[in-house]
């Protein structure tokens, strides 16, 4: 199930889908079949199983949510200051190259704002809020186009090797020998 931007269920949804446990604890009190619960509620027989063993160990109240599966941890003020910091550069957190990378990006939220991420917690934190993986749009200022010419003219061939035999062969693969 995909999520909308802010990574979990909105408000209304949340409160839709406790009113559902809440109908089935209803039912359950009343003796009813999961499987006809489910058929009603229109979900799953395993998810009315599930509320249903939840039901037994605590309660109607057991079924209630639990509000959001995780909040973001950094705030959306503390974002727009790391957005301010990203913009500075990576030259201005130490690193000699201008390339952010998700391990850098977790530095500087570390430093910054004292918490510590994942790697695929910042990418995530990062999608999230509307940025994706660049590649850079120039070529480094490094670049000698004439050397790479000549590597690709001399090297590469010797590096690839020819694709087909030189000497003539059978069409055949069977009887590679047949005229």
């Amino acid at each position: 199930m995909r999520y909308p931007q802010g990574g979990g269920l909105t408000a209304e949804r949340q409160q839709f889908r406790e009113e559902l446990r809440l109908k089935a604890a209803e039912r359950f009190a009343q003796g009813e079949a999961s499987s006809v619960i489910a058929k009603d509620l229109r979900v799953s027989v395993r998810s009315v199983q599930r509320w249903r063993r939840t039901w037994d160990e605590g309660g109607p109240r057991a079924l209630r949510s639990q509000g959001p599966a995780s909040l973001p941890r950094l705030s959306e003020k503390q974002f727009a200051q790391l957005e301010v910091e990203l913009a500075k550069g990576p030259a201005a957190h130490g690193w000699e190259d201008q390339r952010w990378t998700l391990s850098r990006v977790k530095t500087v939220i570390g430093r910054r704002f004292h918490l510590t991420y994942t790697i695929q917690g910042v990418r995530k934190l990062l999608v999230r809020n509307g940025w994706s993986c660049q590649v850079p749009a120039r070529r480094a200022v490094e670049r000698d186009d004439e050397a790479v010419a000549g590597w690709v003219k001399a090297v590469w061939p010797c590096a690839e090797g020819s694709r087909r035999p030189v000497e003539p062969g059978s069409s055949s693969r069977t009887k590679p020998d047949s005229p």
